[in-house]
């Protein structure tokens, strides 16, 4: 089944990325391209991830923290705003 209609990027490819170490759709995105263009794919594409398909999510989810996790989990090509920042614009 096609995860990203824009580059043809499928279920199998993304979990055989995430397998390769490509294990937050920012990741997926560097190896195929998946999410870079309409970006609709890019929810399906952490689903998937957060099926198991990674093995190092563990890890990550460790090493990391919820916070390093979280970002690299944020669309591709959102901006990263912080709450302080946001009062500081308003």
């Amino acid at each position: 089944m096609y995860v990203c209609s824009c580059f043809g990027i499928t279920e199998k490819q993304v979990k055989e990325h995430a397998e390769a170490g490509a294990c937050t759709p920012r990741q997926i995105a560097s190896v195929s391209k998946a999410g870079t263009d309409c970006g609709s794919c890019v929810r399906r594409i952490q689903g998937i991830l957060g099926r198991g398909a990674c093995p190092r999510r563990e890890l990550l989810e460790r090493g990391g923290g919820a916070d390093a996790l979280s970002e690299e989990m944020a669309p591709v090509g959102a901006e990263a705003v912080s709450p302080g920042r946001l009062r500081e614009a308003a």
